[in-house]
């Protein structure tokens, strides 16, 4: 048995529980995995057996619960410093810490026009002015993050060289972003070079590649996540 255990939702449609998961999952750290499918009947109480927010995610650390997915994130990276998930420079560092801020946050029309859906094909779908200011917001911050470390690694021997990734190698910020990048995806967004490579960087993790896999099989619909399914 695991030391920890990740209480997640559905995977075609918990953004929220795949952040967590993916940061483990690419830190190397062993967990037990507890899935409980969104509304449906009595899924309330599930939850509630493990978290007292009645929501996903939630690690179990021993008796201990962290719930919400940033403060999974946060405390996975403190228990495990080797791992590097925050950058080791404090500027970057607070860089990163505003990024997935602002995405824990903001975005609401992102969310609510084109919720994650792993298993469907949606392209132009949901893209209205107030989504494509999310997106474009979202692009500026990658680009930000990226430029940032590019600046810093340039002076810090030893530091992994700027890439794909947002601070160099993955780190909690890239989690925080991965359902995004899902999202770009279902919804056929076009976007500039250097977004697309990202979004095909994170897609592309074998981690990712897991979730999409098992997201593909599930059978449930939540049809508050389907705003598109009825039409044609």
């Amino acid at each position: 048995m695991a030391r920890f255990t990740l209480v997640i939702g559905n995977k075609n449609y918990s953004s929220w529980s795949l952040r967590p998961w993916l940061l483990l999952r690419q830190a190397g750290i062993e967990f037990d995995e507890v899935r409980v499918p969104l509304f449906q009947a009595g899924y309330k109480e599930a939850i509630l057996r493990y978290s007292p927010a009645g929501k996903v995610p939630a690690l179990i650390d021993g008796g201990f619960v962290i719930w919400d997915s940033l403060a999974i994130c946060e405390h996975i990276a403190e228990l495990f410093p080797e791992q590097r998930l925050w950058p080791a420079d404090w500027r970057t560092r607070a860089r990163a810490r505003s990024a997935c801020a602002e995405m824990h946050s903001g975005f609401g029309a992102l969310r609510t026009h084109m919720p994650m859906n792993i298993r469907a094909h949606l392209p132009g779908r949901g893209m209205r002015p107030d989504v494509r200011a999310d997106i474009e917001r979202i692009c500026a911050i990658w680009s930000d993050c990226r430029a940032s470390y590019a600046v810093y690694a340039e002076t810090a021997p030893g530091q992994p060289p700027a890439g794909d990734f947002l601070f160099g190698h993955f780190t909690c910020a890239d989690a925080m972003y991965a359902p995004v990048c899902s999202r770009l995806l279902t919804y056929g967004v076009d976007l500039p070079d250097a977004a697309r490579r990202y979004v095909l960087a994170i897609t592309s993790l074998p981690a990712m590649q897991e979730w999409i896999n098992a997201a593909k099989l599930e059978q449930e619909i939540i049809e508050e996540d389907e705003p598109y399914r009825a039409q044609p």
